[in-house]
């Protein structure tokens, strides 16, 4: 029993080696990306933690497996060992030990949750995105200019309803210029949006260093809304506004109005970007899809993200204003409005 200590004791090192050996290893992440949010960082470390765990645990039962084995070999011509019925230490532990881990596990858990969906502190400072997901693409329309009001944390019901009067009473707008328009409870003073469809996967661009709120409708079916490169998803369902906040804090890509490749280029020479060119092929533009199976073509569910520097980011919203298919009037236009007001799952006032 005197080498036992000491193997256990390198055990434990090793492992505490890999968990503080740091994010940028790949081993140490245990198989998850290298998170692009300071918000999946959380995400991260609860991985992390629960591969550790699971290792201790699974060394500790295998030791234990091969002890019994060798203590308890047959040692005589006896056909018939020594039968042992009882042995309540030994029961205790074996019932107290899972529900601690279940606790343990429980309370991390809540930890990570807690600080992924974390609130602002200034929630009228974040950008925007209005995120629809209709069978079978997406719809990303970002708001222009400064938001007066980003509290989001209504009850769901009555975001719904708002959303939904904004909607019904735009509309009205648009063929009588004489009816007001309702508050929306997200009040840019112009949107700019981007569709997708089979043909043309779209592009979600989000500022580096900045908290970008994302507002997820559908008017058909349950989506999932999620990028691997945040540790973040979230499902996206008819007749209620979920959402949750993103703040990237790697630029991935920089804008080229002139370019052909989606108007996206590496970021070799891009600000606050610290790689060498060798490393571009690890960034540029990241993965995003549909995380929950949502009709035939659910696999085109896909679309790209584009992390950009701030002025990057209004160029790109600036240029996609000017080329929107439908007139950017006051509010947020958004490719199937009719789908939109359908997604709130209830009528206006």
């Amino acid at each position: 029993m005197g080498l036992h200590k000491p193997f256990a004791s390198a055990t434990l090192v090793g492992l505490g080696a890999v968990a503080l050996s740091g994010c940028d290893n790949q081993a140490s992440r245990f198989g998850m990306p290298s998170p692009l949010s300071s918000r999946g960082t959380s995400i991260l470390h609860l991985w992390q933690g629960a591969w550790i765990a699971a290792l201790i645990t699974g060394a500790i039962t295998w030791a234990l497996i091969f002890w019994a084995m060798w203590r308890y070999r047959r040692r005589s011509d006896d056909e018939i060992p020594v039968q042992t019925r009882y042995n309540l230490p030994l029961e205790i532990f074996y019932t107290i030990a899972p529900v601690f881990m279940v606790i343990v596990f429980f309370a991390w858990t809540v930890k990570a949750q807690d600080a992924v969906l974390q609130k602002p502190a200034d929630p009228t400072a974040v950008n925007v995105v209005e995120v629809t997901g209709q069978q079978w693409s997406w719809t990303f329309n970002y708001g222009i200019g400064a938001n007066s009001n980003a509290d989001g944390d209504k009850n769901a019901a009555d975001l719904n309803q708002s959303i939904a009067d904004y909607f019904r009473s735009y509309e009205a707008h648009q063929k009588d210029p004489s009816v007001p328009l309702a508050a929306y409870p997200f009040d840019y003073k112009q949107y700019a949006y981007l569709a997708g469809d089979g043909s043309n996967i779209p592009v979600l661009v989000l500022p580096v260093g900045q908290t970008t709120r994302f507002n997820l409708h559908s008017p058909d079916v349950i989506h999932d809304f999620g990028v691997a490169d945040f540790l973040e998803k979230m499902d996206v369902v008819p007749g209620r506004v979920n959402h949750y906040w993103v703040t990237p804090d790697k630029i991935t890509a920089v804008f080229d109005a002139n370019s052909s490749d989606n108007n996206f280029l590496a970021p070799s020479t891009a600000t606050g970007y610290n790689g060498t060119q060798s490393d571009t092929s690890h960034y540029y533009l990241r993965d995003g899809a549909c995380y929950e199976l949502c009709g035939e073509y659910h696999s085109r569910m896909l679309f790209r993200v584009a992390i950009v520097s701030p002025a990057d980011y209004a160029a790109y919203v600036a240029a996609l204003a000017k080329r929107n298919l439908m007139p950017l009037g006051q509010g947020p236009n958004i490719g199937g409005m009719d789908a939109i007001i359908a997604s709130t799952g209830v009528e206006a006032k």
